[in-house]
């Protein structure tokens, strides 16, 4: 909508000291010529918006014009206090820093609209760790989180295997996955980004010195690349497996997600019994008997002929379990309790 639109405009420009048309059409996801439009309706409705012409021109707001919060919907407002972690904040050392924060955009609301937060907070609540799980918060959180937010370089003692390491980082922003924080950063004797695991820091201290931002890195692209890459590296085995189309629905439920879907896509047409035979790349044997036992009768392995095996026993003890009279007598003979 073109209201919401003009209203980010604003606020982009009060956010930055000036922005080229190009910039604003990006961030905005519009023409060039869609914003000179919207630049000319907001300087006519009395926003102060001034364009410097020439190669090195743009928008910026002339006269110190801010504007207030008057222009949320209430579910605007009330996404704007789900947007932090209240457990991450408190972690990292920035509960208070988060509290005012909060404060001061209550604050700037439209008297109607500042049960935002408690509205908010009663519908919805993140728990990010996983069930069966005591998280424990990394001691030197708070120091390599003050070190990201100051965009300065930190020397880190961390564990691997046996031995200790030692580097200098540029702390470029911190992950919280399924309970575990960890560290994306630039090594710069490497050149390379990498991803630590915060609670085999031994040490973290803050240099002196700040480090450059590289400003085209992004956080969220980074992690889902290298966590793709992460659940890739460790599926180094394949099994060759003949599917039900019920194994086949279920197969994403029993094995990595993106190697199950990757494997039905690359799959034959179904047999006669309408059957798929797909290669399914997985972790070992071992992890591949464990998860597809899951599927029961829906699958069928073909190879290697050595799980083959494993499971032709484990179905021959599962059907002598299910062939017997009564529980407990696979064999036909006296019952747990010595019953004849």
């Amino acid at each position: 909508m073109r209201a919401a639109r003009l209203i980010r405009m604003v606020l982009l420009l009060q956010s930055r000291p000036s922005m080229t048309a190009a910039e604003l059409a990006r961030e905005l996801e519009v023409s060039e010529r869609t914003i000179t439009r919207d630049a000319q309706a907001l300087s006519e409705a009395g926003v102060p918006v001034y364009a410097d012409r020439g190669r090195t021109g743009g928008y910026r707001l002339i006269g110190g014009y801010r504007t207030r919060l008057t222009g949320l919907a209430r579910g605007e407002a009330e996404a704007l206090f789900l947007s932090g972690v209240p457990g991450a904040l408190r972690e990292m050392g920035l509960e208070d820093a988060a509290s005012a924060a909060r404060l001061k955009v209550s604050a700037a609301l439209l008297p109607s609209l500042r049960d935002a937060s408690h509205t908010a907070a009663q519908r919805f609540h993140l728990d990010a760790p996983g069930w069966f799980t005591e998280p424990k918060t990394p001691e030197l959180l708070p120091a390599v989180a003050e070190a990201v937010w100051d965009d300065r370089r930190i020397t880190a003692r961390y564990r691997r295997q046996d031995t200790g390491v030692e580097r200098e980082l540029e702390p470029y922003g911190l992950v919280l996955k399924a309970g575990v924080w960890y560290l994306c950063a630039r090594v710069p004797d490497a050149g390379s980004f990498r991803v630590y695991r915060i609670d085999r820091f031994t040490a973290a201290e803050p240099g002196a010195d700040r480090f450059g931002r590289d400003a085209s890195f992004d956080l969220p692209a980074f992690w889902a690349e290298r966590a793709a890459q992460f659940a890739r590296s460790i599926l180094r085995s394949t099994v060759v497996v003949r599917l039900t189309g019920a194994g086949a629905r279920a197969l994403r439920h029993a094995v990595d997600p993106l190697a199950a879907q990757e494997a039905l896509a690359e799959a034959g047409p179904p047999d006669g019994a309408g059957r798929v035979t797909v290669s399914l790349p997985v972790e070992s044997d071992d992890v591949a008997y464990t998860q597809l036992m899951a599927l029961g009768p829906e699958v069928e392995v073909i190879e290697p002929a050595d799980l083959r095996r494993r499971f032709a026993d484990a179905s021959a003890r599962t059907a002598a379990y299910y062939g017997q009279d009564e529980p407990g007598t696979p064999d036909g003979g006296p019952t747990a309790t010595g019953s004849p």
